[in-house]
């Protein structure tokens, strides 16, 4: 990919149209917009925005980003990357490696979930009994254990065997 045709913002497509052909909500189109992370489109007589090749191939690569998981302050520090090309691949590569590290991270909390889930659904044996282990375990507060994801700053309290 060449910065110059990352810049070409040339009218050519309307929102729809870039909308289907790189699979982006066209209310996500606007927010890109909004955030800044896409430039503002021209627009045409009628006030339509009209789209580039380069808005194309920004808005492919944040999809493409976003499918992986990389947050939208890390897409945004990628596309200053790709725009300023004399600047070495060592930076894109430290990005992508703290982001390789939060998706380990997320795994192993993944893991951690998965484990607690599996133990409360064998307690529950057929499930026939009016005590529901599952239930129950939902609302035990003493022993916890506390699972963190990272990126998504969300707190799983996830009830342990009593360890």
């Amino acid at each position: 990919m060449d910065k110059i045709a990352l810049r070409d913002t040339a009218p050519r497509l309307p929102i729809g149209e870039l909308s289907r052909r790189t699979r982006v909500n066209i209310e996500t189109v606007r927010y890109y917009e909004k955030i800044g992370l896409m430039p503002s489109p021209a627009r045409s007589e009628g006030g339509h925005r009209l789209y580039g090749n380069g808005h194309l191939l920004r808005l492919n690569f944040v999809r493409r980003a976003r499918d992986l998981g990389f947050t939208l302050n890390e897409i945004r520090n990628l596309l200053d990357l790709a725009e300023k090309r004399d600047r070495p691949c060592a930076e894109a590569r430290v990005v992508a490696a703290a982001h390789l590290s939060d998706v380990r991270a997320k795994l192993a909390a993944l893991r951690k979930m998965e484990k607690v889930l599996v133990e409360m659904v064998a307690r529950c044996a057929d499930g026939s009994t009016p005590d529901c282990p599952i239930l129950e375990a939902l609302f035990v507060s003493e022993v916890r254990t506390e699972v963190k994801i990272k990126s998504s700053s969300t707190l799983h309290d996830l009830p342990s065997r009593g360890r």
